[in-house]
């Protein structure tokens, strides 16, 4: 059978009532690749539109980690203490309640490990990295109530029963805390008990002020400083 009767053949099989064969310019053959091809953009601006956006969502994402490492920059300034905390699991409500029974003095940051160490390089804050893995929630304390700050977190922690959302770690003067060590962060003496000392001392026996000068340098410079706080406030209030 010539081409012709092959044409003829199959119009009669598309069309069985007609008995006159369709011309081969009536006669279509579907191709997938030229249907395709017919659906991509053609115009070369289209085209420019369609590639450009993957660039605008890649920017948009670096200008926010920008932004993210500025914030934890800001909170730097001022800080005595930087704690993680694991808080995988938390729902978006307990999240948000833990945030609102911080003190003003503290700020709860959630923000990639990677972004955090970006933000801190350079610093004494890179002590940070032993509790940089997992998923961690940062704790910024603007006071030097240390003990205090960490107890509201501790309060929290043992109300909604979150064993498992513990403390990853903290700096504190350049040194990192590990949560088997928290207890000596948490029985810190307050800033109250610092000035009972320090003026018990200064009206005891000299056997205590040699007593005092022998504690451990960091003990004594917080209880100088509060003594001079103490004195600034007096002196201020006349």
């Amino acid at each position: 059978m010539d081409a012709q009767g092959v044409l003829h053949a199959v119009s009669l099989h598309a069309h069985p009532s007609s008995s006159k064969p369709l011309s081969t310019t009536q006669l279509r053959f579907s191709n997938p690749l030229l249907d395709l091809q017919k659906s991509l953009p053609t115009s070369p601006k289209t085209l420019r539109t369609t590639t450009t956006f993957p660039r605008i969502r890649a920017a948009i994402s670096r200008t926010k980690k920008e932004e993210t490492v500025e914030v934890v920059r800001q909170q730097l300034e001022n800080c005595y203490l930087i704690a993680g905390i694991n808080y995988q699991g938390l729902t978006v409500k307990q999240f948000q309640e833990l945030r609102s029974s911080l003190p003003e003095s503290v700020k709860l940051i959630v923000a990639k490990n990677t972004l955090v160490q970006k933000a801190v390089e350079g610093t004494p804050w890179e002590a940070l990295e032993p509790c940089m893995k997992g998923m961690n929630a940062w704790m910024f304390v603007h006071t030097e109530e240390i003990p205090g700050a960490l107890k509201q977190y501790r309060n929290f922690q043992k109300e909604k029963k979150l064993d498992t959302n513990d403390y990853t770690g903290a700096v504190f003067e350049g040194k990192f805390y590990a949560p088997t060590e928290f207890k000596a962060l948490e029985t810190m003496p307050t800033r109250a008990e610092i000035y009972a000392k320090f003026l018990g001392t200064l009206q005891g026996p000299s056997s205590s002020l040699v007593s005092t000068i022998q504690a451990p340098a960091r003990d004594i410079v917080m209880v100088l400083k509060a003594y001079v706080k103490k004195l600034e406030e007096e002196g201020s209030g006349q």
